[in-house]
């Protein structure tokens, strides 16, 4: 069994790390549908709690198909450790009811998902987390918002749905400076395009539901970073119980073994489609990284291994011509997921982010002509012919 993987490609580490065949000598990863599991003796069952014993206790924490999810992850990330959870939301979760407590202040991006900024602003904030907000690419906004009771700096990058690309090295110096932990949602990108760990990051967090599975099946999210961190990380989800179940942890360990392959598909395809998009009727502006006239455009190239499959656009008619517009579309499907195999387009004002007040939402630059797309693997040439019926 290899136990190092850090000599392998990353193609290589998707499709073999972490597996541990059982006795059987299983060719693909089994599903363990177990609860709970049994011991050889009272004393082994002791050791097994108490910690002192490696091995398996009770699925909600320990389960060997979600463990080799975890292991494969890591991998991939470059990180000492991978927690596995029910949900990207539950990852972020645990990781800030691990890591804060009342007192503490988090530094965030504009521009996040719309439900971290409601976890942020209407739970956390109850138990006395406050969270303030910077524009993500202004490293002077994010020096001068930390303050002695900052804990966390937390953005995404490539941000959604702007598709604002954050200097995640610089930005991590910021927090190290000032005693800080660097947090970054990686759900665009994922290890196939960025490792923000090995660009000083501390901590990367993942909706595993998106581009890992990549097919839109089911749900799942992830933790990965040094021990130090995710031990308390995994004492919460020990605790709490946000889990990943061991039949959706197969179903992405089955996609992290397409994963390199995937992205670089999307990636091309939405390259082609946002350079259609700058020459169509009513589109004022189109926002991908790897266009040149993207403002982030060579951090994105440095930092980047390709773009990633998501965009979005403005329509200068506002609401009504990008609803048009979606409306006219029969191929892609009309829904608020990204990172499939399916071309998906939503409205992000009404849907992504229609829980943020006006307020936060004009912050973040999320206009009413707004729309984004997740460009799937479907020949490129339909997606555009799709498109194009809403734009006649």
């Amino acid at each position: 069994m290899i136990e190092d993987w850090d000599e392998y490609g990353f193609d290589t580490r998707a499709v073999r790390a972490g597996q541990h065949r059982t006795a059987e000598g299983e060719h693909g990863e089994p599903i363990f549908t177990t609860s709970s599991f049994v011991y050889r003796s009272a004393a082994e069952a002791a050791a097994r709690f108490a910690g002192s014993e490696p091995g398996n206790v009770y699925s909600r924490f320990t389960n060997p198909t979600v463990r080799t999810f975890e292991e494969r992850l890591a991998a991939l990330e470059g990180g000492e450790r991978c927690v596995a959870t029910s949900s990207g939301m539950a990852a972020i979760l645990s990781t800030c009811m691990a890591l804060l407590r009342a007192g503490d202040h988090i530094v965030a991006s504009r521009g996040l998902f719309g439900a971290t900024v409601s976890l942020f602003d209407n739970y956390l904030a109850r138990f006395g987390v406050a969270t303030s907000y910077v524009p993500l690419t202004d490293l002077a906004a994010w020096e001068a918002a930390i303050r002695p009771e900052t804990k966390l700096l937390f953005l995404e990058t490539p941000s959604n749905p702007r598709m604002e690309v954050a200097d995640i090295a610089a930005i991590s110096a910021l927090a190290h400076a000032r005693g800080c932990l660097l947090v970054v949602d990686n759900c665009f990108c994922t290890p196939a395009l960025q490792r923000p760990l090995a660009l000083g990051a501390d901590i990367v967090v993942h909706s595993a539901t998106k581009y890992i599975d990549g097919q839109g099946r089911t749900l799942g999210g992830a933790v990965v970073g040094r021990e130090q961190e995710l031990a308390q990380v995994f004492g919460f989800l020990r605790t709490a119980g946000p889990t990943l179940s061991p039949f959706n942890a197969w179903v992405m360990l089955k996609g992290l073994e397409t994963l390199g392959l995937r992205m670089r598909a999307h990636s091309e395809n939405a390259l082609e489609l946002a350079r259609w998009l700058t020459a169509q009727p009513g589109v004022g502006h189109v926002n991908y990284p790897g266009l040149p006239t993207h403002p982030q455009h060579a951090l994105a190239a440095r930092q980047q291994r390709s773009f990633g499959g998501v965009l979005s656009f403005e329509m200068t008619g506002g609401r009504e011509a990008a609803w048009r517009l979606i409306d006219a579309t029969r191929l892609l499907s009309i829904t608020a997921n990204l990172g499939d195999a399916k071309s998906t387009i939503t409205h992000p004002a009404t849907t992504t982010h229609g829980r943020l007040p006006p307020e936060k939402r004009a912050e973040a630059g999320i206009i009413d002509g707004l729309i984004r797309i997740s460009v799937g693997l479907e020949d490129i040439e339909d997606i555009k012919a799709d498109l194009a019926r809403g734009f006649g």
